[in-house]
């Protein structure tokens, strides 16, 4: 019996907002943390910039106070990836009450991969896409034209591509747990493929700049995720009789 059957409407937001403050506490506790650092881990994600900027060019600040807010958003970002852990270990605890008691057994896994899968696709922008998408973009500078990117413009660009790709390699996640779930079946991820491709490179075209170079260097490897989020689906998906009997007709 699910524990959400016997919870009322005010408890669910009550737990809410009590799962909300810890993972506001736990992403304040990382940004105090990396703000002692913050010299060097803004150094480490401007490598990538830097390693194809000119030789002697380096990032700029325009405004008096850039460079102060600047830092205190790159603490934010590492405080943020550093809370990951928290923050999807409380998202799923949420998620709990509404599970039989056979499906909680799955939420510590589950919380392992989401932080693996996540830091995973946040490497995946820094250490793959980042480099040939600022060789790409400043490939457009001549004589005439010099790229002059401000520290700002900088952290805001490289800040969203990071969660972004974090989160949209999730995908394997969401859509295993979905059809644990029995939401989604692996025959109907199959069978909506097409679509899937279309809603991938759309999401790409959305979340990366617009240039073809970094979409389709999300859009790839979020097409793998998807044919391994059938795998799991397949494995790990709720299985009904009727589904069974299909599967032994095959």
């Amino acid at each position: 019996m699910r524990e959400d059957e016997k919870l009322p409407f005010t408890s669910h937001l009550d737990e809410l907002r009590s799962r909300l403050i810890r993972c506001a506490i736990a992403v304040l506790i990382g940004f105090v943390a990396s703000y002692f650092f913050k010299e060097k881990i803004f150094e480490i994600l401007s490598a990538p910039l830097i390693a194809v900027m000119g030789h002697g060019d380096s990032l700029i600040f325009t405004g008096i106070p850039e460079a102060f807010f600047t830092y205190l958003k790159v603490s934010l970002l590492a405080g943020i990836l550093l809370a990951t852990p928290v923050i999807l270990f409380q998202f799923w605890m949420f998620v709990a009450p509404g599970l039989y008691r056979n499906e909680k057994k799955l939420l510590f896994p589950i919380v392992i991969i989401s932080s693996f899968f996540f830091l995973g696709g946040a490497l995946f922008g820094y250490f793959i896409v980042f480099p040939f998408g600022f060789q790409f973009l400043l490939g457009f500078a001549s004589e005439n034209i010099r790229a002059l990117p401000s520290m700002k413009e900088y952290l805001s660009f490289s800040a969203k591509l990071l969660l972004a790709f974090g989160l949209v390699f999730e995908m394997p996640i969401v859509i295993t747990f979905l059809a644990k779930l029995g939401l989604v079946t692996p025959a109907g991820l199959k069978k909506n493929r097409k679509y899937a491709i279309l809603l991938i490179f759309v999401a790409s075209a959305i979340l990366t700049p617009p240039d073809v170079v970094t979409q389709t260097m999300m859009a790839i490897p979020l097409m793998v995720l998807y044919e391994i989020s059938i795998f799991g689906a397949r494995i790990f998906g709720r299985r009904s009789p009727s589904a069974g009997a299909a599967q032994s007709e095959q």
